[in-house]
């Protein structure tokens, strides 16, 4: 299954779940994205021919964050642009989540190990912008 979370028409985040199934090759970001997540499956003895990637410059204006769920159990908080909290959502091992825009928090509801991919270079502390916001009475978990 494919989740989208989305706010005042723009796409917050991309969940991935790991029962996720399709053949072939999906892309589940658009092209201008500056973080591409995609999904394949391919039968035994398919081949992708050897290649290189090209230099190309790419101005990247967000940091998008990919995060896959290596083992525990996540909740994680979902906040629009302007820090107005939209939802959570349970992420499980195999689930892979593309942050692609707003805000974000997490709670680890079990001990989690999480895998991240982001853009570089880091810009350290001025990469993101940290802010307070009380929730613990009004989560909504959407299944």
């Amino acid at each position: 299954m494919i989740e989208k979370i989305n706010c005042s028409g723009d796409v917050i985040a991309i969940i991935l779940r790991t029962n996720y199934y399709s053949d072939g090759i999906k892309f589940l970001t658009p092209d201008d994205y500056s973080q591409q997540l995609g999904y394949m499956n391919r039968p035994q003895g398919y081949s992708i021919k050897p290649h290189l990637h090209n230099k190309v410059s790419r101005t990247v204006h967000l940091t998008n964050e990919v995060l896959f769920i290596k083992s525990g159990k996540v909740r994680v908080d979902f906040y629009s642009q302007s820090k107005q909290y939209i939802e959570s959502k349970i992420l499980m091992p195999g689930d892979v989540l593309l942050l692609a825009s707003g805000g974000h928090g997490f709670e680890m509801l079990e001990n989690t190990e999480m895998i991240e991919v982001k853009q570089g270079p880091y810009a350290g502390e001025g990469d993101k912008t940290h802010f307070d916001a009380d929730i613990a009475d009004r989560i909504v978990i959407h299944p």
